[in-house]
């Protein structure tokens, strides 16, 4: 009872819908359309006619662009137009025209609009053509024909005419008309008596002093067509006036055959209706009991596999979501627990993000303090006169002193520019032997005060593609924190040798105390120290890894430390390049 419910209600609510849409639908065409249309194309014209206004004030003082405008319009706005003087009296102007280029010299040949029709213009006239035109010359300079005959061969001439042949260099001719265009411009003077009235005039000239536009609808008595008339002044004094007349005769047929055409459509629309209606209420009612059934059984927990509805509408892709569902919530309920232990898990990253952060705020005011301290110790020894033979060493601490603060500020201004990203790689093919050789020379003033030596065991034809500046940077840095934490009279070694991947590894090691296991992930942290005693005999900043960490990451290279039976090795990879050596 239920499902027939459905059925009925859906077919008695699609067919009373579709009913009432198409007699909305027939009432508005019989009503509105026509009304639309007519306020639509009468709008348009009086935008266009504003636009025209425009530039026949710009082209007036040149009378050859006036009709190349009034037959543009024309055949834009599928009107008729004039130019009238002060007395509503039509100015002549030859809208339609084509220049023929003649032995030398150009031939305007005018359109008329009364004697010729469309069908007497050859069709498809393009620039270039070769036309032959009969007719009369209208000036003594035989520069301005009156066509009688227009065609692209020659043929008899007729009795009193003369013919030119040329090629067309310009033209304007209708196009694009609904209607007769050269019959239905002719009928502008038809149109203009009725206007010519001394009541109508004042009448006219009252509405234009108001509105700025005069509409009316005037009917050719012959054809029985419908156009609607447009006036609007050109000038401020009143001298020109702009007619428009246009027909609305496609819309009043079109409306009439749309009328009788839904006559003979509402019987099939009625049969049809009903017909559609009742199998989409069959179509729709059958899966709807199959969902609420598999519905049920979500309600109640039941995560096992759901019968499928296979149909490719809605309904077939409701019943694939609801079997993927019963399939997923298990797993989402699994999956759940585990996002709470991840939860957990960023809390704690969090919260050691934060110790982090104030590690780092303790670092650097320590790693200030120690030498501000020492540098105002030694001023104040200076300013009272203390130990004035000492004066050239205490000066010489503070400058060391001062020097060691500027290698802090400036490696914590390098390392800030690598985690913001504002560092740009220049890759190029060098030679990693030839650069490693030339850093290890810098640290021979150290070398030599540990009684240290660098072994660089490598192939200057070995080539790497990489940022030259910025290895040579994490080379110093290595090598300077191998030679701080070697022992004395020891040997640091360099080994490059080529991997089977393609790739060159680097390996700079030193014998001295090893690092703890819980500091070999630490230590490429910013102002982390293996020493907790922090001794600044050590040397350095504590951001030398850090930046090597940031460099590497940038290169997309391996890199690590691990502890030797000998000491520490710090290693790193870099991509092998087969290319020519450059410098």
């Amino acid at each position: 009872m239920r499902k027939q419910g459905v059925v009925l209600k859906l077919f008695v609510v699609t067919s009373v819908l579709i009913l009432i849409v198409f007699s909305i639908v027939m009432l508005a065409e019989g009503i509105f359309f026509e009304r639309f249309y007519r306020s639509s194309k009468i709008h348009a014209l009086e935008r266009n006619m504003n636009h025209f206004a425009e530039q026949f004030k710009q082209a007036d003082a040149d009378k050859q662009r006036i009709p190349f405008q009034l037959g543009t319009f024309m055949n834009q706005n599928d009107a008729s137009i004039a130019i009238l003087n002060s007395h509503f009296e039509r100015m002549v102007i030859a809208p339609y025209y084509l220049l023929l280029q003649v032995d030398g010299k150009t031939v305007t040949v005018q359109l008329p609009t009364e004697g010729m029709t469309v069908e007497d213009i050859p069709h498809g006239i393009q620039a270039g053509d070769h036309l032959v035109v009969d007719g009369i010359f209208m000036d003594e300079a035989d520069t301005i024909m009156h066509p009688v005959r227009i065609s692209r061969e020659s043929s008899e001439l007729g009795e009193g005419l003369v013919r030119i042949e040329g090629r067309v260099t310009d033209y304007i001719l209708p196009e694009k008309r609904s209607y007769n265009p050269i019959y239905q411009d002719g009928l502008i003077d038809d149109a203009l008596r009725e206007w010519q009235s001394a009541e109508a005039e004042a009448s006219n000239l009252a509405l234009l002093h108001k509105n700025g536009f005069v509409q009316a609808e005037w009917r050719d008595s012959w054809s029985g067509v419908q156009y609607v008339v447009l006036l609007k002044s050109l000038s401020e004094d009143g001298s020109r006036y702009l007619f428009v007349m246009a027909s609305l005769q496609p819309v009043g047929e079109a409306v009439a055959i749309l009328k009788q055409y839904f006559i003979y459509l509402a019987p099939i629309i009625l049969l049809l209706a009903v017909l559609l209606s009742f199998i989409y209420s069959r179509i729709v009612s059958r899966p709807l009991v199959s969902l609420s059934r598999s519905a049920a059984r979500l309600a109640q927990l039941d995560f096992t596999v759901q019968p499928e509805i296979h149909s490719k509408d809605e309904f077939g892709e409701l019943s694939r979501h609801m079997v993927e569902l019963s399939r997923n919530l298990d797993k989402a309920l699994k999956e759940l627990t585990q996002a709470n232990l991840q939860l957990q898990a960023d809390v704690e990253e969090k919260q050691r993000s934060e110790q982090l952060r104030k590690e780092l705020v303790a670092n650097i005011s320590h790693e200030l303090k120690t030498p501000l301290g020492i540098v105002k110790g030694f001023a104040e020894g200076l300013q009272d006169g203390v130990a004035g033979d000492k004066k050239d060493r205490y000066l010489a601490l503070i400058v060391n002193e001062t020097d060691r603060m500027n290698a802090l500020i400036m490696d914590m201004l390098e390392l800030s520019k690598y985690e913001v990203k504002a560092v740009r790689l220049q890759p190029r093919n060098f030679s990693l032997g030839v650069l490693i050789k030339g850093a290890a020379e810098s640290f021979s003033g150290q070398l030599e005060s540990k009684q240290l030596q660098i072994r660089i065991d490598a192939e200057e034809a070995l080539m790497v593609t990489a940022d030259p500046v910025r290895i040579e940077q994490v080379v110093m840095n290595l090598l300077s924190n191998a030679v701080r934490h070697a022992t004395e009279n020891s040997v640091i070694t360099v080994t490059i040798e080529r991997s089977a991947a393609g790739e060159i590894n680097t390996v700079i090691a030193n014998a001295g105390s090893p690092i703890a296991e819980e500091d070999l992930e630490r230590i490429w942290e910013q102002f982390y120290r293996t020493e907790r005693s922090r001794d600044r005999k050590s040397g350095g900043t504590g951001l030398g890894l850090a930046i090597v960490k940031h460099i590497m990451e940038l290169h997309a290279s391996q890199f690590g430390v691990r502890n030797t039976e000998e000491g520490v090795a710090f290693y790193f990879t870099l991509q092998e390049s087969r290319g020519e050596h450059r410098e």
